[in-house]
This record gives C-alpha cells, structure tokens and sequence, in this order.
C-alpha cells in the first residue's frame, strides 16, 4: 500500500509539472499552443497505447465521444498556460467539481446535500477572485484574462471528462475503456493541433520538451496512476492527487521566476480547500468523489 501511494504521488507530482515545461517551449506557431498541445498528446497516446495494452482494446462511439471531451481539456489546458500563470490555469481547472455537481443537479435531477451547496458557494468565491483581479501581464503570462477564461473553460471539458469516464466506467469496457479515452482524446487533440504545427517551429530544446511532456508528464504518469489505483480508496487518491494544483505553481516559480497574485493565491485555497473537504466527506460517506471516477484518467 505504501509503494502505490508513493506511486500516486509520483504521478502527481509529474502532472504538476506540465505547466512549467509548456511556458519553456518557444514554439511561435498561432495560436500560439497548440503545436504544443499537439505534439504532446501525440507522443502521449502513443505511450499509453504501447505500454498498456488495454488501452487499445474495445473502442466504440462512447470511447471517442468521451475522448472528444479529453482533447478539449488538453488543448485547453496548454493554451491557457501560454496565455497566464500556470497558478491561475491549474486552479481554475481544480474548480471541475463544482460543474460536475451542476451537471448532477441540473441534467441529472440529482438532490443536492447541504454540504454539496456549501462547497459550491466556495468554489464560486474562489472563481469570483479571478474574475475581480485576473492579473498582471507578465513575460510568461502575456494575457491573463484570456488565459484565465481559456482555464475556466477547460475545468467544464474536464469535468464533463469525468462525468464520461464513470459513464464508460459502468459500462463493459471498465478500465479499458477509460484508458481508450484517453488514447482517443489524445489522438483527436493531436490531429486538430499538429497540421497547425507545419513545418514546425521549434529547436531542438522544444523538442526536448516536447518529448518530456509526451512520455514522462503525460505517459509515465498515468501508467504510475493506473498501477496504483488498484491498491489504494479512490477518496485517497483524490487527496493524493492535489498535490498537482499545489506543485504546478511552484515549479513555475523555481523555473521561471513566475509569482502568482494575490487573488490567485487566495482564490486557489479556496478551490484546493473546498475540493479537500469533498473528497473527504464523499470518503466518509463511502460515496464516488467528484475528482474521481471508478477507473483512473490522466489529468491535463
């Protein structure tokens, strides 16, 4: 058990460092991203297909559809980071629960807990500081309000990912099915972004980076992630995995000298705090999280 926490940890300690290697590639394709975007989910999918066969096994509409939701998020994800601080595009992205509870109230006339309402009050508070002070420009961070509403906008994808993971989780292709999406995803994103990418634009440090995103950021990971999930509560593996939202900023700062703002900082506690506490309860409860679907997913 202790090595498959270790190995939990390790993957999100991987995931957390796609924002520091995104804002280190020089790529100057517009918009700028998405050669990023599309290299690195194209050398991701490529990994997870060859190191977990399962991946490649029992693909159907819903494999692709909820791929379709994956790809957005990546892309997302890494146009977001060019745009703002990788503080701001991981928090924002964190506030994925608060959609998923939407989604079950509002498509799934689900009933809503009096803890369910508290936490979205909170998340609401933590998105509203984002809106009131998205930032300073920043070599790094050249439009962050453009960034910050890219961010927003892959926390829906992201959630609506992992509304479709449990939906493919439930079905016959159980893990199969899950790593497939994200293998599809993968590949839709890369066939969107990389005819963007002709001929490319990077040297040969790019490429480097590129290479660590694909097989170590992305691939490395969720295989670490998939062994591990077997052997430790899926409530644990949700905390465990907030260590990426608390690492990716630092990374930033240690590499690019980038500093958060204020209303970031505060407005990430309270979306890393709110998530906390309902993974916490969802785990006392004995109940699914919302960070957590029955089969693991690779994070953006």
């Amino acid at each position: 058990m202790r090595l498959s926490r270790l190995q939990v940890i390790g993957a999100a300690a991987l995931f957390s460092t796609g924002g520091a290697a995104i804002k280190g590639t020089s790529y100057t394709g517009i918009p700028e991203g998405l050669e990023v975007a599309g290299f690195r989910s194209g050398i991701g999918a490529l990994v997870i297909a060859l190191v977990l066969p399962a991946s490649r096994r029992g693909w159907t509409w819903r494999t692709w559809a909820v791929g379709a939701a994956y790809a957005a998020t990546v892309i997302l994800f890494v146009l977001a980071n060019k745009q703002t601080t990788s503080a701001n595009a991981i928090f924002l992205q964190s506030a994925a629960p608060l959609y998923v509870l939407v989604a079950g109230v509002v498509v799934l006339r689900e009933r809503v807990r009096r803890p369910d309402v508290l936490l979205m009050l909170v998340l609401v508070a933590g998105l509203s500081l984002f809106l009131v002070d998205p930032g300073d420009a920043v070599a790094t961070a050249p439009d962050p309000a453009l960034g910050n509403a890219l961010a927003a906008a892959s926390g829906v994808t992201w959630a609506a990912t992992l509304l479709g993971l449990r939906w493919l989780g439930r079905g016959a292709g159980g893990a199969g099915g899950a790593a497939g999406a994200t293998v599809t995803g993968n590949l839709i994103a890369a066939a969107i972004c990389i005819p963007t990418a002709i001929p490319p634009t990077g040297d040969a440090a790019d490429w480097l980076l590129i290479a660590y995103l694909g097989v170590a950021q992305i691939g490395l990971a969720y295989v670490l992630l998939t062994s591990a999930v077997r052997h430790v509560p899926a409530f644990e593996v949700s905390l465990l995995l907030l260590v990426e939202p608390a690492l990716n900023p630092v990374w930033s700062w240690i590499v690019h000298g980038e500093r958060p703002g204020g209303a970031a900082i505060a407005g990430g506690l309270l979306i890393l705090g709110a998530t906390a506490a309902k993974v916490a309860l969802d785990g006392r409860r004995g109940t699914t999280t919302a960070l957590e679907p029955p089969t693991p997913a690779a994070p953006p």
